[in-house]
């Protein structure tokens, strides 16, 4: 899907009680007061406000999401709440717009296997997260490829594993951008979607606190 039909797709979304969560990432960020967090696919800015909360006033809490319509109503939401160490900002994932080593936390529920280059996510989240800095994210696998009929399927992409990966690609994008200490917090047994089997997960890593030799796929 393009921009436009994907930023019109969610939109419709952000004024709906469709839920497109696949796990509870935040559950278990255990963001600390003073931290600098991240939302990836922050929807209507439920998990940033959360966040901008459990931070204090000394910490900061940022949604990024690629749906205008999502970003208005989460901003309407913390005006309302009065929230503001909080910001919303429209961007893709594969270009996250913020600076270099600006977080300390990255989280995002059943968000990036919707991006066509997840590696590109990946090394962007590495990017902006600080030396040491750590990222918890629910999400879908597949047993098997996902058949190329299902990667634009309405439902299948409302039901995020249109765009999921094998458990394998997963694992080796999160070593080629980097990443140390990867644990699975939590993995479901496979289920079927459509023709194949898909798994839910919450996985964590971190950023190397010192020089790293690995490399980036840039």
């Amino acid at each position: 899907m393009t921009f436009t039909e994907i930023n019109k797709r969610y939109s419709e979304l952000a004024e709906t009680t469709c839920c497109l969560s696949c796990g509870g990432a935040i559950n278990y960020s255990e963001a600390l007061p003073g931290e600098i967090c991240v939302d990836l696919g922050s929807g209507r800015g439920t998990d940033v406000l959360r966040l901008a909360e459990n931070v204090g006033n000394n910490g900061f809490a940022y949604g990024i999401d690629i749906s205008d319509g999502m970003i208005q109503k989460a901003n309407s939401t913390a005006n309302r709440l009065g929230i503001t160490n909080t910001e919303f900002i429209q961007s893709t994932l594969e270009k996250i717009k913020l600076d270099d080593n600006v977080a300390d936390l990255v989280i995002s529920n059943c968000t990036i296997n919707h991006a066509s280059d997840k590696l590109a996510v990946w090394n962007e989240v590495f990017r902006i997260l600080k030396k040491g800095g750590r990222f918890v994210v629910s999400d879908i696998y597949s047993s098997d490829p996902v058949p190329e009929e299902y990667r634009n399927d309405p439902v299948a992409v409302a039901e995020c594993w249109a765009g999921s990966v094998t458990r394998e690609e997963y694992l080796e994008q999160l070593r080629m951008a980097g990443f140390s200490s990867i644990r699975i917090i939590e993995e479901s047994a496979p289920y079927e979607k459509g023709k194949v089997m898909v798994s839910s997960w919450t996985i964590a890593g971190k950023k190397p606190s010192g020089p790293c030799n690995c490399g980036q796929n840039n």
